[in-house]
């Protein structure tokens, strides 16, 4: 679907008066992609739902993930069919809810001596991996033997490399597809809000029957009342059972994930790679536009979750990982353009270690009937929302004697998709680029426009048509500015650059190219002081050293 429904912080006062004055059936509490796909479904069975996020929608762990919808090979290691069937068969899902966002992507595990995977493990792995992820056709998993590995990818260690097992998997943006899910709920009378944080619950008899909150903008605080409130809050779920004095039983570990981002001329591999890091575990180097990304690690984290980066240790330990498993290629700490760190929020289980821990998700509900969800895997999320939204169907029976209908996401499309095969998605990169190329865009840009908005590109194109600015590239990012502001909830431009476009991790060099554009665009819808323009673009350069700078004098 073209259309995008308004959706702006240009409106924030009145959004948040209405909210404080409406009786919700549910607030969720979170706005990451496992709170977007519960405000989705819940909304779409006809409950009355108000999404509230702290920061911005996908700031915590749903920007920082390694962007792949994927079975989870690795957990066949761990016997974990359960989450691999599950995880599996939803890959294929998702894709078909948004085949221009989730992307078919083939991935390749090289065998060489001594790796984690033998040729004989490997092929009944994959085997019992196509059989429990439904896995149909050419996607079937295939074994090859080393001069077919390497047609497909000659970086790959020759004097070590024995063969390859290749299957497919699906290549995403977290934050746009956390996005679309927010928006698609707002066709079904959902409604969200960034920059609002939860500071405490209101109680009815001492079960909780809203939030308080403060926007973050403002400063203003406010009451806003619900019959159920989920906390879909990520790593931050523990605290806020101890704000709700619940927090008893199991309690969340959190692990540390990094990626690093090289110009796909230093790092060009020809498709997505899973491979063998010396110390066990397995790393993914992935091609994507301009760019090739790699990743991640898994470390214990007990420092400030609002403030998680990539420090030196992590850029080396990554690095090293590349040029062992890539004999030909030489990286270095100045060839890393941008990288981004993120939180994992797994259930704690005692002597495991961050990389043995389960990847399950659990739902708890607490004596005053907060019900917080935790766990999970992105690929999951559609799942988990269900579960979530389930367990409140379950008490709206109990309490209400309603009765919900059963979940419907399985067959709703996301904001911007109406293809029904990625082969449309295809042919529509095809006619875009046929409409800007003689303005001297690239194919590039019509692929970029398409996989990141789908067919609300027609808004962004209308909106480049008007404007007259010389440079084509600035028209375009001054027409994504002028989308994000009126239709996708964008506050500041770390919002614009970080989490709508993916801008600072996959095209770095436009971020510092247009800045002060997208910055003039900010100034004139949202009316901000020259003082506060200059404190974003104080913000901006900050977030550009420290995604993209490891020097030893930060360390």
């Amino acid at each position: 679907m073209a259309t995008s429904l308004r959706f702006t912080n240009l409106e924030r006062k009145n959004k948040i008066d209405k909210a404080t004055k409406t009786d919700f059936d549910l607030v969720v509490i979170g706005g990451g992609i496992t709170g977007g796909g519960i405000a989705l479904d819940a909304a779409s069975r006809g409950l009355k739902v108000l999404l509230l996020e702290k920061g911005d929608f996908a700031s915590g762990t749903s920007s920082k993930s390694t962007k792949l919808i994927h079975g989870g090979l690795r957990y066949l290691k761990q016997f974990d069919f359960w989450l691999v069937k599950e995880v599996g068969s939803e890959r294929a899902i998702v894709h078909k809810l948004a085949p221009h966002l989730v992307l078919p992507e083939k991935m390749l595990l090289p065998l060489i001596e001594g790796g984690s995977y033998g040729k004989w493990l490997t092929s009944i792995g994959l085997k019992v991996y196509d059989i429990l992820a439904q896995v149909t056709g050419d996607d079937k998993r295939q074994m090859l033997e080393k001069k077919q590995a390497l047609k497909l990818e000659p970086l790959l260690p020759k004097k070590i490399l024995n063969g390859a097992g290749y299957y497919a998997e699906y290549r995403t943006d977290d934050a746009r597809l956390t996005l679309e899910n927010i928006k698609t709920s707002l066709q079904y009378g959902a409604d969200a809000l960034n920059y609002i944080r939860v500071t405490g619950f209101v109680y009815d008899e001492e079960k909780v029957s809203g939030v308080k909150v403060r926007d973050e903008v403002s400063g203003l605080e406010h009451q806003i009342n619900a019959k159920y409130v989920v906390s879909a809050a990520g790593p931050w779920v523990d605290e806020l059972r101890t704000i709700n004095n619940s927090k008893k039983g199991k309690r969340l570990h959190l692990t540390k994930g990094v990626h690093l981002v090289f110009p796909r001329e230093k790092l060009p591999v020809k498709q997505s790679v899973y491979f063998d890091v010396p110390d066990g575990r397995m790393m993914f180097a992935i091609p994507r536009g301009k760019v090739t990304y790699v990743g991640t690690t898994d470390t214990n984290f007990n420092l400030d979750k609002d403030h998680v980066h990539t420090d030196l240790a992590d850029a080396i330990y990554l690095i090293s990982a590349v040029n062992n498993m890539f004999p030909d290629i030489h990286l270095e700490m100045e060839d890393i353009i941008s990288s981004w760190a993120g939180l994992r929020p797994l259930i704690h289980e005692e002597g495991k270690s961050a990389s043995e821990l389960s990847r399950k998700d659990e739902i708890f509900t607490s004596d005053t009937g907060l019900i917080s969800i935790a766990g999970g895997k992105l690929t999951g999320y559609r799942k988990m929302a269900e579960r979530t939204v389930n367990r409140i169907a379950q008490k709206m029976q109990e309490d209400y004697e309603l009765e919900l209908p059963s979940s419907q996401t399985e067959n709703i499309p996301l904001c911007g998709s109406d293809f029904k095969k990625f082969k449309q998605v295809k042919k529509y990169i095809a006619e875009v680029y046929e409409r800007i190329q003689a303005d001297g865009l690239s194919e590039y840009d019509a692929w970029y426009l398409v996989t990141t908005y789908g067919k609300q590109t027609e808004l962004i194109l209308e909106h480049y048509a008007n404007l007259t600015q010389q440079d084509v590239y600035e028209r375009l990012i001054r027409a994504e500015a002028k989308f994000s502001i009126a239709h996708e909830m964008v506050l500041n431009p770390m919002d614009f650059f970080i989490r709508r476009t993916g801008r600072l991790y996959f095209d770095i060099e436009s971020v510092k190219l247009f800045m002060e554009p997208v910055l003039d665009e900010f100034q004139q819808a949202f009316g901000y002081t020259k003082e506060e323009i200059q404190s974003f673009k104080e913000s901006l350069m900050h977030e550009l050293d420290s995604h993209s700078n490891f020097s030893l004098d930060r360390v």
